[in-house]
């Protein structure tokens, strides 16, 4: 008889949650035998070095199929010196961006600057921007490079990026989603504004980035779910006051318009839950 081989199961894995600066993406890091909670201020190892981030949630587990290899270890709380490091970057940061945006005005380039971010170490100096068009920003990296004697880099982004670092509020009034708690985007289409019955016109149902409203898809999946429930339009159904035909669904308030006969050719609208 052939043994059987039994996999040992997978172990969940120990985990924080880290995030490098407010509106970020959330990444998990191994606290490798240290106990952290929210709000606590540490240095994590990465692939650009040592790297401060903030704790936004302490030690919990994770199942192995949702950590990205390699996981990465905290290798210590901030110090007070990490502290004032962190404080002098930022202002580092500032300084750069206003002599980046001086820069660009002076070779012409047609590009608008986003954020400029400085390393931990102070070993680079990233700038955001966006453009219509690829830009040949090489004189500009050497200009600034002599300014900042450091290694610059410059990385294009799209306009929902710009938004979640920049920030603003939404057409509701509260602070945009992408830059409150949103990680990650995900696709947006015209369809789920169909869906929901709303208005088309690209002013309401457009965020500040000028692309679609991310909370589009928000309840997309449950409006999905009550469209299969409900009856599909032109089908005969049977209501409180005899057999109609469909008229119309809404998912949101859950109800369907039927059209009921009468005997005298003469025919009605009413409106029923759909769960009749």
């Amino acid at each position: 008889m052939e043994e059987q081989i039994k996999t040992a199961p997978q172990t969940d894995v120990e985990v924080v949650d880290i995030q490098f600066r407010p509106g970020q993406k959330i990444y998990f890091f191994a606290p490798d035998g240290q106990r952290f909670a929210e709000g606590d201020s540490i240095i994590i190892d990465t692939a650009r070095g040592e790297e401060f981030g903030i704790c936004v949630g302490g030690n919990h587990k994770i199942p192995p199929k949702n950590v990205v290899a390699p996981l990465r270890k905290v290798l210590r709380r901030a110090t007070p010196q990490d502290e004032k490091t962190i404080q002098e970057n930022r202002a580092k940061e500032k300084r750069a961006f206003e002599v980046c945006q001086q820069k660009i005005a002076e070779h012409g380039l047609d590009m608008q600057l986003v954020n400029a971010e400085v390393a931990f170490d102070g070993s680079k100096i990233l700038f955001y921007f966006t453009a219509d068009e690829r830009v040949d920003f090489r004189e500009l990296v050497k200009d600034l490079a002599y300014v900042f004697k450091t290694r610059i880099e410059l990385r294009q982004i799209g306009v929902r990026d710009e938004a979640k670092m920049l920030g603003g509020l939404g057409p509701c009034g509260r602070p945009v989603c992408c830059k409150t708690f949103l990680d990650d985007f995900r696709p947006v289409s015209i369809k789920m504004a169909k869906e929901q019955n709303l208005s088309l016109s690209p002013t309401k149902i457009s965020g500040l980035c000028g692309r679609l409203m991310c909370c589009l898809q928000y309840e997309e999946s449950a409006y999905e779910q009550m469209r299969k429930l409900m009856p599909k339009v032109g089908k005969e159904i049977e209501t409180p006051d005899g057999v109609g035909v469909t008229v119309e669904n809404n998912v949101i308030t859950e109800k369907t318009k039927v059209r009921i006969t009468a005997e005298d050719g003469s025919f009605e609208i009413k409106e029923y839950p759909y769960a009749i």
